[in-house]
């Protein structure tokens, strides 16, 4: 078996790639060695300023024998295409979500994963944050008793007012429902469990946005999506939920709470890695808040855990089938919005294993 350092490449230098390099570069368990993107100067760029060793076109990253794992940070759109050339090429791959834009491509990737021996992982990883693990350790104690219900609401008036190109948020792959959806959703599957059926309805508040800031202010696009999504999930094990992804909201909101039989818990706002956790009992004046123990770096966490798990061999948690599940839920919620019908999922998922409380992204443990 391979010792030392897992090799990571980098492919889509756009913003997100930021945060990304910012971390990896601080995990002594992995080594970033290359930086890709269609726009080769925009890579060249991002690798200096990361002070990253290689940078170029797709190809040229993919030929490094010693990328071990391809960080896919690309638009939903290039998702399945960039995933699928690097398996193709041998490479383990983790991929910023969604895993693809429908899940009969999320199939075929993790089948050809599985042929070639490889694997994929998908973010988010915040369930691996210090606020979600301690969600779910408090919840495993009993302290709300059995889980019995749940909501989530992600209300926001979209990100056209600060983003500079926003168009691709409001085309397939993207709007509230895709593009946030995932952290509710994920957060809500490690916690309760996989889903079984889904129902929900659907609506766009204005066919026309306006982008708000930049060089491009004040110019109009078209809009492709539901920006207002209503969601009814039931679980396998029996809770069920509410959710609400939404664009038309003056004001932005992000809540998790957890309905058990002896009390509440409200989770932190899963795109974020920390807290605040607070607990209410049926007797309690208010809501109290809980120390939280974990990790709180920010994104990367997930590509540190499988580059860990590759070493040990054991799986790791944010896998390419938690991602397809939660792939399959969207677009389960979007059938089922078109149709006015529930929906049965096909995919299951076993809950991901928790981190051990103590599990630490800065410590050396690859020798």
């Amino acid at each position: 078996m391979t010792a030392g350092p897992v090799g990571v490449a980098v492919i889509g230098a756009g913003a997100i790639s930021e945060a990304y390099l910012r971390n990896l570069r601080t995990f002594p368990d992995v080594r970033v060695l290359g930086v890709a993107d269609l726009d080769e100067e925009r890579a060249h760029v991002k690798a200096r300023m990361h002070r990253v060793p290689l940078s170029g076109d797709v190809d040229t990253i993919l030929g490094v024998p010693e990328v071990e794992i391809v960080v896919n940070l690309t638009i939903p759109a290039a998702h399945a295409a960039v995933a699928m050339a690097a398996l193709r090429a041998g490479k383990h791959v983790y991929g910023e979500k969604p895993l693809t834009l429908d899940p009969g491509e999320g199939e075929k990737l993790l089948a050809e994963a599985a042929t070639r021996g490889l694997r994929v992982g998908n973010a988010p990883d915040t369930f691996l944050g210090a606020g979600l693990q301690s969600a779910r350790r408090a919840i495993a104690s009993g302290m709300i008793g059995t889980p019995v219900a749940a909501t989530a609401v992600m209300q926001s008036p979209g990100p056209e007012s600060w983003h500079p190109n926003p168009e691709w948020l409001y085309q397939g792959g993207a709007g509230p429902l895709y593009d946030m959806g995932p952290y509710y959703l994920t957060a809500l599957v490690a916690t309760l469990g996989p889903l079984s059926k889904v129902a929900a309805s659907a609506r766009q508040a204005r066919p026309h946005r306006v982008i708000g800031s930049g060089p491009r202010g004040g110019t109009s696009f078209a809009v492709e999506v539901p920006t207002h999504v209503m969601a009814l999930l039931d679980f396998v094990g029996g809770a069920a939920a509410s959710a609400t992804f939404s664009f038309d909201s003056p004001a932005y909101m992000a809540a998790i709470e957890v309905i058990g039989t002896d009390g509440s818990l409200s989770l932190p706002d899963p795109n974020t890695f920390g807290g605040p956790l607070c607990v209410r009992g049926p007797r309690d004046g208010g809501w109290r808040e809980l120390p939280v123990e974990g990790t709180t770096v920010g994104r990367g966490i997930g590509v540190l855990d499988m580059a860990r798990a590759l070493r040990a061999g054991v799986p790791h948690r944010a896998t390419g089938i938690l991602a397809l599940h939660v792939l399959e839920t969207m677009a389960s919620i979007i059938g089922s919005a078109r149709h006015a019908e529930f929906r049965h999922l096909r995919t299951t998922v076993p809950a991901p294993e928790p981190l051990p409380v103590g599990w630490d992204p800065h410590e050396a443990t690859l020798g």
